[in-house]
């Protein structure tokens, strides 16, 4: 299994501690409230967003009225929250929020990234990276560089051997490559250097596709995870990115509804030959 760090272990002990509150007929402020802990600490803890102490974890098995066999495997699992994976040396630019997604992304088999504004940061050259970080008005030129650095980092898992790559599925907007700066070309040819290497499969919403529901939200990434070899299964998951933080979507309803949007989408794109010809065309054009 990849270098996951903490990110997988608190997904699942947060899962397992909120089968446990709710079989106890506890709502996440009556637990929060006997606990000692705000409404914001309960949702972090369930949602895997941060580390679990171990007596923590056996105060919330004391409440819920776990069994014995369940309160040692939980604490045992607590410990593993605490192992740091290599992007924790970004730790001092990373958002947490994002911290999880890094985490999560590492260990999946399978990648469908939806971006209808950029090219994902999985296929980006440096100089695309750079730019667009240093749009942002609140980053500093040293967060600028810890960040590019990460996202260079990031990319190690499109060429690893053992476990396996991710399938990385992309699907973007003709009007993001089309998009003029000094650099894009390069990242064009890049973009398509990785699509001829199999790294990627990218497909393009053509400029003329008409308008579609699919088309005008936001960007999102569909994480699918490897079934064989792990102790419990990591759901799919949705990861939806705003401004100042993000959504992890694994109820099977809302998974379900992305899925669909997905393939709304698939049925706007050109089809994999077609999107490399038009990739090549732009690059061409771009270079005379």
């Amino acid at each position: 299994m990849a270098n996951v760090g903490s990110s997988i272990p608190r997904r699942q002990l947060g899962r397992y501690l909120k089968q446990a509150r709710e079989q106890a007929g506890l709502s996440l402020e009556a637990a929060g409230e006997v606990l000692e802990w705000s409404r914001s600490t309960m949702y972090r803890i369930e949602g895997g967003g941060s580390p679990v102490k171990a007596r923590d974890v056996a105060a919330m098995c004391s409440l819920y009225g776990t069994s014995p066999e369940m309160t040692s495997a939980l604490i045992a699992l607590a410990a593993e929250t605490k192992a740091n994976g290599w992007w924790h040396a970004y730790g001092d630019t990373l958002p947490t929020w994002f911290e999880l997604y890094v985490g999560m992304e590492s260990a999946a088999s399978r990648l469908r990234h939806w971006e209808p504004d950029s090219l994902p940061g999985l296929l980006q050259t440096r100089a695309y990276a750079e730019h667009l970080l240093r749009s942002h008005p609140e980053l500093a030129e040293r967060e600028v560089g810890r960040l590019v650095e990460l996202r260079m980092e990031r990319q190690r898992i499109l060429k690893r051997k053992n476990p396996e790559p991710p399938h990385l599925e992309v699907i973007v907007d003709e009007n993001v490559l089309r998009r003029p700066w000094h650099g894009m070309a390069d990242q064009l040819v890049h973009l398509h250097n990785q699509v001829v290497a199999e790294v990627a499969t990218v497909r393009i919403v053509p400029r003329d596709a008409p308008p579609n529901y699919a088309l005008t939200g936001g960007g999102f990434v569909i994480l699918e995870f490897p079934t064989v070899g792990i102790r419990t299964p990591e759901p799919t998951t949705v990861y939806s990115e705003s401004l100042t933080g993000a959504l992890y979507l694994d109820k099977p309803t809302e998974v379900a509804a992305y899925a669909v949007c997905w393939r709304v989408l698939e049925g706007l794109t050109l089809n994999a030959d077609r999107s490399a010809d038009l990739l090549t065309m732009i690059v061409k054009e771009m270079q005379q």
